[in-house]
């Protein structure tokens, strides 16, 4: 089977498909990617296998800006040059993972005849895949709480892909990577891919506090780093080898609240505390993720508008001091195999 995927804009529209590339290229499939000229697409999927494809995509905007007439012309290029490559290439069955790079893939693939199948990763779907849906057989959702308008499209619960590296860290390993010999607990703060302005400005405002109960090791995005020196104190723009150990190395974790990260901190089952984006700088997909993640037991939230150094500091130290009820909350979820379940679908669509 020749399997074509389709994803890009951040690394949570990529680093889910990794392992659907990974078990497809074990059962023998050729696997092709296609993401945007200038995102991170290509450089996260240069180890996997697939070959590498771009094409034009542009931003589709809930608010008036000048760039949404320069991106329609690039969705419509995206549009022709999606035909004209999956003419090319002919692949059996589209996955499509999100991001605007999806939606001219999807359609291009139904102009065709192909059948497309779908991931979305957040509790509602976003706009790239409300515009995907359409043109797609089956989507298949991390939350069973996930609903869609479209009777045409079947859903179907598997839950978020989840690379080997992740579920294989090495803790040791991971304190030796970043020449841990404290002996105090790490804490590890990330603000996604791209990185979080006020997270970060906030974690280095308390950075001295911090550093008295923590080594913290702050993933604070591209071009990021700061001055900022205090011993116990490590920065990365960006963390591409040993993140699975660094992960499994971190006692406590503060992130953003995707849904990749969430998952992933669900399924190694550590003590969290989510910043989610408010819903002035995103949809507020990541409100109802952290929303849920609360409900469950499974993390502490503190909001963005609510977030500054002293409540920091103080929503860890609740965090530590109801860890044994995160802990058994955290133990009774359930892992599944997310890969192997979209695999299936991958596989149905192409039968049907």
């Amino acid at each position: 089977m020749r399997l074509l995927i389709v994803g890009g804009g951040s690394a949570g529209h990529v680093l889910p498909a990794l392992p659907i590339i990974d078990a497809a290229r074990r059962q023998g499939d050729e696997v092709i990617f296609v993401g945007t000229h200038t995102g991170l697409e290509e450089s996260l999927v240069r180890d996997s296998g697939a070959d590498f494809f771009a094409v034009s995509a542009g931003k589709l905007r809930r608010y008036w800006d000048w760039q949404n007439v320069t991106d329609l012309f690039r969705i419509l290029g995206g549009m022709v040059q999606a035909y004209f490559l999956l003419g090319r290439v002919k692949p059996d069955v589209v996955f499509s993972k999100g991001g605007f790079v999806s939606f001219p893939v999807a359609l291009a693939a139904w102009l065709r005849r192909i059948p497309v199948v779908a991931h979305e990763s957040d509790i509602t779907p976003g706009l790239a895949n409300r515009l995907v849906i359409p043109f797609a057989a089956t989507l298949c959702v991390s939350f069973a709480q996930t609903q869609v308008s479209s009777r045409r499209v079947r859903v179907v619960h598997t839950g978020t892909p989840l690379r080997a590296e992740i579920l294989q860290g090495d803790p040791v390993r991971g304190r030796q990577l970043l020449a841990l010999e404290s002996g105090k607990p790490l804490l590890l703060v990330t603000g996604g891919s791209l990185g979080a302005d006020a997270l970060n400005g906030v974690v280095r405002g308390a950075i001295s506090v911090l550093t008295e109960r923590f080594d913290v090791l702050h993933v604070c995005g591209p071009g990021k780093l700061s001055d900022v020196e205090v011993p116990g104190y490590i920065q990365r723009e960006y963390v591409s080898h040993g993140w699975g150990d660094m992960l499994a190395a971190a006692d406590v974790v503060v992130s953003r609240a995707g849904a990749n990260a969430l998952f992933e901190l669900i399924a190694l089952r550590k003590l969290n505390l989510l910043v989610p984006l408010s819903a002035r700088a995103s949809r507020g997909d990541q409100l109802q993720n952290a929303a849920y993640a609360r409900e469950q037991g499974f993390s502490a939230v503190l909001e963005e508008q609510d977030l500054t150094a002293e409540s920091l500091v103080g929503a860890l130290d609740a965090l530590l001091n109801d860890g044994e009820q995160y802990r058994a909350a955290l133990a009774n979820f359930s892992r599944v195999d997310a890969a192997g379940a979209i695999a299936a679908e991958i596989a149905r669509a192409r039968k049907h």
